[in-house]
């Protein structure tokens, strides 16, 4: 058994696979985060407002495969809601959940990993930190600078290329329009924040195709999908979701193979992942990741008032236009481009995983040094069927590991909790050598 794993990044995936190695009596892990007030809450149960809600029902959201009644009890001991809850009530639970397994083989400490070798981890501030191994748990990247926007040329706080950096409506008034680069989930929360915060200018969300993530339905257990179609492939999925969608809607298309897309992706090969990606994900995304009820109500109330505009498009360039900017933009199907002038634009393009493109240093510096490389589609970190990182040279490396969003060119479907906590599961498994423990459900 590897006596100590150093994880480097203190968010969901990081917490669970924590938990899970005290619970299995594991390996004595250390979490690694830069920001100590994101421990057990990372990005996504942090820096969030009230209104931002789970987009599942919170009987799929327990932290356990072997246990799937653990957060909806949890709730219940609060007299909280059982639906739709806030990401913030999450981020307590994960926070409470860490610290009700928490013994003294945990240890957290805050700082910036800059290098892993052999012995283990070297912060930043040149401390070291001894492990038999580590696993790579960071998330997701920041989302790129999108084509035809150029921030140096664009004056002072006119573009924001992170959303939960800043408030994006700060210093903003009733005249002004905000353009969100994006018309998913990441656009769906800053479209709420600035509702919250009062801005009652415009919002107009931009991108290639417009579309915007659908809503759950009220009050409908999950409809059961396929659990079983041997020797097919992505683009037999493709097709029948397509043919399945004109008679049924997407939703149901992409419901009926959402139990088995990580096993066919891992079956198919790379031209045929790249015709997924290129066909059919973004009518993917938007039915599969939807909203919380009172979400799309709030969403929908400002499309009706004409406060908020999902729009179809590209950006050709944008330019400041006194104390403002004008963005110049093209219509989908259309020749010609037309230009809106704006107070501010917000990149909502929402995480990326392109290694080739990163300005992380830990993990620039792990591809400059061969220790991990990019998987074929540069959705992220290539791992093998055992989340270890694949090297240059091809060779799985045994004291280093990843999980979480950034192994999503290998499983495809590993950004939502369900699938990261049993990532998270089984490896701890595996490093705990208690392989014996039953599957989920039991």
């Amino acid at each position: 058994m590897t006596d100590h794993i150093v994880i480097v990044g203190g968010g969901f995936s990081g917490t669970l696979l924590a938990i899970n190695l005290l619970r299995f009596g594991g390996p004595r892990p250390t979490m690694v985060e830069r920001d100590a007030d994101r421990f057990a809450r990372g990005v996504a149960y942090s820096a969030t407002e009230p209104g931002h809600l789970l987009n599942v029902r919170a009987a799929g959201m327990s932290a356990f495969p072997d246990d799937p009644g653990h957060f909806v009890r949890w709730l219940g001991a609060r007299g909280e809601a059982t639906s739709f809850v806030p990401r913030q009530v999450y981020g307590s639970y994960l926070a409470e959940t860490l610290q009700a397994v928490r013994d003294d083989r945990l240890t957290l400490v805050e700082g910036d990993v800059a290098a892993i070798d052999a012995d283990g981890v070297r912060l930043d501030d040149g401390r070291r930190v001894a492990a038999m191994r580590v696993v790579l748990a960071t998330g997701n990247l920041p989302p790129h600078t999108p084509p035809g926007i150029d921030p140096a040329g664009l004056p002072g706080d006119r573009y924001l290329d992170d959303p939960w950096r800043a408030r994006p409506g700060d210093g903003l008034g009733d005249d002004d329009t905000i353009v969100l680069l994006g018309t998913g989930l990441t656009a769906i929360d800053v479209a709420l924040q600035l509702d919250a915060a009062g801005f009652r200018g415009r919002v107009v969300a931009l991108s290639r195709r417009g579309l915007r993530p659908r809503r759950h339905r009220d009050g409908l257990p999950p409809p059961a999908g396929e659990t079983d179609l041997p020797g097919v492939s992505l683009s037999w999925v493709l097709r029948q979701v397509r043919e399945r969608s004109a008679e049924h809607g997407w939703r149901a298309a992409v419901d009926r193979f959402r139990p088995m897309t990580q096993r066919l992706w891992a079956a198919s090969s790379a031209e045929e992942r790249s015709r997924f990606l290129r066909h059919l994900r973004p009518f993917w995304d938007v039915h599969r990741h939807r909203l919380a009820p009172a979400v799309a109500e709030r969403i929908d109330a400002m499309v009706a008032t004409g406060r908020l505009r999902f729009v179809a498009g590209k950006v050709a360039a944008a330019v400041p236009d006194g104390e403002g900017v004008c963005l110049r933009w093209r219509p989908r199907h259309a020749d010609g481009v037309e230009a809106m002038r704006v107070a501010r634009i917000v990149n909502c393009t929402g995480p990326q995983g392109d290694l080739t493109r990163t300005d992380d240093p830990l993990l620039a510096r792990l591809v400059g040094e061969g220790r991990i490389r990019p998987d074929p589609l540069r959705l992220g970190i290539e791992v093998d069927a055992e989340a270890r990182v694949i090297a240059a040279d091809g060779v799985a490396d045994d004291r280093l590991s990843c999980i979480g969003p950034m192994t999503r060119g290998g499983l495809w479907e590993v950004v939502a909790v369900p699938d990261i906590r049993r990532q998270a599961w089984d490896l701890a498994r595996r490093l705990s050598h208690a392989q014996w423990v039953g599957g989920e459900g039991l």
